[in-house]
């Protein structure tokens, strides 16, 4: 490929990432990151009246945006659990209670993931009691064809019985029990996992005298104002695996559409997602009806109905469910999906290039483990992509050092051939095929860059194990944008700008080094073209500014590595190095002859 070619290329590529990338900035600023929460309660303390917006913006990871909702969910939070109606969970992944009252699921917080930044902050909430503002929890319960008689099935208020002390942890499954009067016993039997698993076996004894005809369900019901945002290539909302294939749909748009969406196939599993966080329903392999329902008012639902069941005089029967709710930690997906589950480990939106992207994530979770810095490890990943690398872009220097050789002959045959374009482009093919080269050499570092650079930019957005992690310095996220800009006086004015205007320290270095980089590059002849690459480092800083920190240190270190590879080809190449040289002094002419 000829260097207008390349150069064509390497602009074609800047603007793809443009479109791609811009549309996500734009819904960064549309969609803002939440304040911090103690700003938000302060917020509310001095405005109590603020009234909530009709339609909540979502951020990017999720969360209360209203300062009166955070305000308000931290008192409720505080009336809500009341340790006397309360059994605690207490288990290394997850944290919380089960509320007596209706046997719910409703107090959850993963103990490996933190709410905030800040050094007291609590563990990342997953669910709330219903009624406040964040609410999300889970219900077991049974439901009849109306043939029981009233108050003959525990419902929503029922209050149920724990033993004396109980507190359900890994090694102690905890047994809720409740009787109707009426003959029949029905029993919650809770068990936890290590990480985010309960698995929830709901029972009936009959000690009456007739049969009693039930169906278990089990249901999730969550408010979407904590909901992230469902972005084009990022789900948020209802999601499943249904005959085990997954589906990232409906969204909670479509669901307030149509009200109630019955799941197609057998279900595997089904629930609701964020970015980071999600929480599903595993049936029993019987199986049953499963459906995703708008409740009105911002509320949503998924429930699994069992099929009905005749309870016998003297008989017992059981259905076992399983409620995943906490973080989705790639390991852990795939250790459920390895027992069992079926595509479980796809919970996580890798999107269509998972094939590449699942193995960049592996990589740079051992780079991790080796350097115990995810920053590191990307300096690391970038080190391993430029030498897995080298060898074709020396290709590429050999490739443009032959096409130099030839741009006489090349010049020669368009002259002679200039009335005839056909028989021009031959005679050019039988010069490059008679000298050996290859005029695509040198597309091709481009071309593999790019799966490389979109999958470390989708590992930033989708994967729980980037969140929070630090760097060095000021950067304490690299999953975050960098977080010291110009307009803030990098740090010392207490605002944050938005997206579009926040140029940050990495920003400004990527801008430079691509700047760098293009200078050692020979310089176009046409104008237009280098009024582009003029702008384009600092149109890509303007870009790329509002985007995770740590693909910023991905594209600066690749940058340096480009820069120290060209002046080590150029070195091997001199004949390269002095056309360059001689390009941009006559670029640099002809631009001073046009004013």
């Amino acid at each position: 490929m000829d260097n207008q070619n390349q150069r064509n290329l390497i602009l074609a590529v800047a603007l793809s990432a443009l479109i791609l990338f811009g549309w996500d900035a734009a819904l960064r600023y549309l969609y803002p990151e939440p304040v911090k929460p103690a700003a938000q309660v302060a917020a509310a303390s001095a405005s109590p009246s603020a009234a909530a917006p009709a339609e909540p913006k979502h951020t990017r990871e999720g969360g209360l945006m209203n300062p009166a909702d955070v305000a308000a969910e931290a008192r409720d939070l505080r009336t809500a659990l009341n340790p006397a109606t309360r059994v605690a969970i207490d288990a290394p992944g997850l944290t919380g209670s089960i509320n007596l009252v209706g046997g719910m699921v409703d107090d959850l917080s993963a103990r490996r993931h933190t709410a905030s930044l800040e050094k007291n902050s609590e563990p990342q909430r997953i669910f709330s009691p219903a009624g406040t503002p964040a609410q999300h929890y889970a219900q077991f319960g049974w439901v009849s064809d109306g043939a029981q008689p009233a108050g003959s099935l525990p419902s929503a208020t029922t209050v149920w019985t724990a033993p004396a002390g109980a507190r359900l942890t890994p090694q102690s499954p905890v047994t809720l029990t409740w009787n109707n009067a009426q003959g029949q016993t029905f029993t919650l039997t809770y068990a936890i996992d290590a990480d985010y698993m309960l698995t929830v076996t709901q029972g009936i004894s009959n000690s009456g005298a007739a049969p009693v005809a039930i169906k278990p369900f089990a249901t999730i019901a969550r408010t979407d104002k904590t909901a992230s945002l469902d972005s084009f290539n990022v789900h948020s909302g209802p999601f499943g695996a249904f005959d085990e294939a997954v589906s990232f749909e409906p969204d909670y748009s479509d669901l307030t559409e149509k009200g109630e969406i019955t799941s197609p196939g057998k279900v595997n599993w089904l629930g609701f997602t964020d970015v980071y966080w999600m929480s599903t329903l595993i049936p029993s392999k019987a199986g049953g009806t499963s459906t995703f329902r708008a409740l009105g008012n911002g509320l949503y639902r998924a429930d699994v109905i069992y099929p009905q069941t005749a309870v016998a005089p003297g008989q017992l029967v059981s259905r076992e469910t399983r409620l995943f709710a906490g973080a989705k930690e790639s390991q852990v997906l795939d250790r459920y999906e390895e027992a069992g589950i079926p595509k479980f480990g796809l919970a996580i939106d890798w999107g269509w290039f998972r094939w590449f992207e699942k193995p960049i994530f592996l990589l740079l979770t051992k780079l991790f483990e080796l350097a115990g810095n995810f920053g590191v490890a990307i300096i690391l990943l970038t080190l391993i992509v430029r030498g897995v690398m080298f060898p074709v872009a020396q290709k590429q220097f050999a490739s443009m050092a032959a096409m130099r050789a030839i741009q006489p002959k090349m010049k020669a045959l368009q002259e002679r051939y200039k009335d005839d374009k056909a028989k021009q482009q031959e005679e050019v093919m039988a010069l490059y095929k008679r000298e050996g080269v290859n005029p695509l050499a040198g597309c091709l570092p481009i071309f593999l860059q790019i799966p490389v650079f979109f999958a470390l930019y989708k590992v930033l957005i989708v994967a729980v194990e980037m969140r929070h992690q630090p760097f060095a310095l000021w950067i304490k996220d690299l999953s975050a944008p960098d977080p010291l800009h110009i307009l803030n006086l990098f740090g010392l004015l207490d605002f944050t700008p938005p997206a579009f205007l926040g140029i940050g320290v990495l920003a400004i270095l990527l801008g430079i080094t691509m700047w760098l980089q293009f200078k050692l590059n020979p310089a176009a002849m046409d104008p237009m073209q280098q009024q582009v690459f003029a702008i384009m480092p600092w149109m890509m800083m303007f870009i790329m500014a509002p985007f995770a920190a740590g693909l910023l240190i991905y594209w600066i270190t690749s940058n340096v590595l480009t820069i120290a590879q060209q002046k080590y080809l150029y070195s091997r190449h001199p004949q390269l190095k002095v056309q360059a040289e001689k390009d941009n002094a006559d670029a640099k002419r002809a631009k001073a002859r046009d004013k």
